[in-house]
Order: structure tokens, then C-alpha cells, then sequence
């Protein structure tokens, strides 16, 4: 198995890439399935592109992965590969003809849904050399609360939670703010309303998670916007392609160009902590809280 002992990581760190420009690291996430959480990864990430950023996505649901599935990518490998030491994150890494890099998770395989801490800062350090001329990593997580969804969370800079308007999303997307603030300390979080028939109905999708969220927690949230219900969609889905690629003019295409342009004007961490070194160092810190608060 892929894991670095306590010396190599205090190695790694001490090797910061300097000079170096820093990088966003940007999680993806929701309350539950079903809310195209995984489509406004690739469709974000793709748009990133296109604006001149270099991007690399990574498939961190754990298990269940399908961003390769849903861009028709067939990789020969995939982080099991890189977990296990056979080969390294730039070897198992395709990219899209768009020029978006994908690292594809495993599925199905219930191993990659129980890594430790050291595991996680194994996989987490093969990123050391490809950072150099990296502008954004987005985690695409999965759903829910588990610790792999924690633990990645808690180790971005940004947190972008997707929204529907159905009463369980709104539920399980306050469920999961509430145990990132409550238990790992999280105050910041991006809210996104996706298949929204209106602007109106996104915002008030929105007012409706800060008025429990306000009433309960002690946090910050900032609207990120709304991705309307858009029958391009998808068509795209149906031809293995993002929306933004397959139909640039859509409606949903505009929003998702418009989302990253926002995302381009979030302030960047201009120090060692900007650095997937930092990434690294609270990925670790997460899994071993988790892991003692039980």
C-alpha cells in the first residue's frame, strides 16, 4: 500500500514548491445523490478551462465514481493504482479533449471508502509534481456525511454545496454544514441552486437553507448562484459530453461560464498554506480527528 511514513510527509512539507503560484482547491459537494452535483464538477471545471485556467478534477467519490462514465473516458487506471503503488497520479490521469485533466476514482471498490489517514496523505502526495503549473484542484465528493466527504471538505479552501429544490436536499445540505461547522470548526460554505426553473426560484432555494442555517449555526454563507433546468443538459448527458462542450449556448451553459468567472475572483492564498502541501497537512489532521472522536 501507498503510505508514506511520518519522515517523507515532514520531508515533503519542508520541500515547498517555491516559487511557485498558488492554487484553488475547490470542493464540490451535497447533502445527498441526485442533485447533479457531479455534472456542475465537470461542467465548472470545463468552463475553468476555457477561461485560460489550468484545472485538474478529482473523482473523490470514493467507491462510486462516474465522472470518466459520464465524460465517455475509458482509463486504463485509477486511484486504486496509485493507492497500491503501482503507479503515480500523472500515470493514471487522462484528459478530456477540452484539456481538463480527470483523475478517475474506483468503482465499486470498497477499498478506496476506507483509506487511513496515512493512505489519504500517500495519494494526496503524488500531486507534488504536477502543482507547479496548476491553477485549481476540484473535489468532486460524494453525497452525503461519510468521513471521506468530511475529510476533504475540511481540507479545501472553498466549499461549493449543490441544492435542489426538493425538502430532502435542503435537509441533508444542512446536515452536512452543520457537522463541518459544528464538529470541524468550517464557517464558510458557497451555496448553489441547480435545476431551478427561474433566477427567483434559485434565490429563494436559497433562503430557505440560510434561514435554518442562520437560526442554528454560526456560519457564513454567500449565494454562488443558480445552473437552471435546462433540457440541454441532458442531451449532453446522453452523448458523454458537458454541457458547456455540447451545447455552448444553452442557458445552462451561460450559468456554468458565469460561475466560473465568479470562482476566478475568489481572493487566492498567496502562502505555503496555498500550496497542496497544505492540502495535504488537512487531509491528515481530518482523518485523525474523525478518527479519535470515536
Amino acid at each position: 500500500m501507498l503510505m508514506p511514513d511520518k519522515s517523507a510527509y515532514s520531508q515533503m512539507k519542508n520541500n515547498s514548491l517555491k516559487g511557485s503560484r498558488p492554487i484553488q482547491v475547490i470542493a464540490v459537494t451535497s447533502g445527498k445523490g441526485g442533485v447533479g452535483k457531479t455534472n456542475v464538477s465537470a461542467n465548472l471545471a470545463t468552463a475553468m478551462v476555457a477561461n485560460g485556467k489550468k484545472v485538474i478534477l478529482l473523482d473523490a467519490d470514493m467507491g462510486l465514481a462516474n465522472i470518466d462514465v459520464m465524460l465517455g473516458l475509458k482509463p486504463k487506471y485509477n486511484l486504486s493504482d496509485v493507492i497500491s503503488g503501482e503507479k503515480s497520479l500523472q500515470e493514471v490521469m487522462v484528459t478530456t479533449p477540452t484539456g481538463l485533466q480527470i483523475i478517475p476514482a474506483a468503482s465499486g471498490i470498497k477499498l478506496m471508502t476506507e483509506l487511513s489517514p496515512m493512505q489519504h496523505a500517500g495519494l494526496i502526495r503524488a500531486f507534488s509534481d504536477i502543482t507547479t503549473d496548476l491553477d485549481a484542484l476540484l473535489v468532486d465528493t460524494a453525497a452525503g456525511i461519510s468521513d471521506t466527504v468530511i475529510s476533504f471538505c475540511q481540507a479545501s479552501q472553498e466549499i461549493i454545496v449543490v441544492v435542489c429544490d426538493e425538502p430532502t436536499s435542503i435537509v441533508d445540505s444542512f446536515a452536512l454544514i452543520k457537522v463541518l461547522s459544528r464538529d470541524h470548526g468550517v464557517s464558510h460554505f458557497h451555496i448553489l441552486s441547480n435545476m431551478t426553473q427561474s433566477n427567483q426560484e434559485g434565490r429563494e432555494l436559497f433562503m430557505k437553507l440560510l434561514n435554518v442555517a442562520d437560526k442554528y449555526l454560526d456560519i457564513t454563507t454567500s449565494y454562488l448562484g443558480t445552473i437552471p433546468y435546462d433540457d440541454c443538459l441532458k442531451k449532453a448527458v446522453k452523448k458523454q459530453k458537458v454541457v458547456v462542450e455540447a451545447f455552448p449556448r444553452s442557458r445552462a451553459s451561460v450559468a456554468f461560464k458565469n460561475l466560473a468567472l465568479k470562482t476566478s475572483k475568489w481572493p487566492q492564498v498567496d502562502s505555503p498554506g496555498g500550496h497542496v502541501e497544505f492540502f495535504v497537512e488537512r487531509l491528515i489532521g481530518s482523518k485523525t480527528n474523525i478518527s479519535e472522536s470515536r
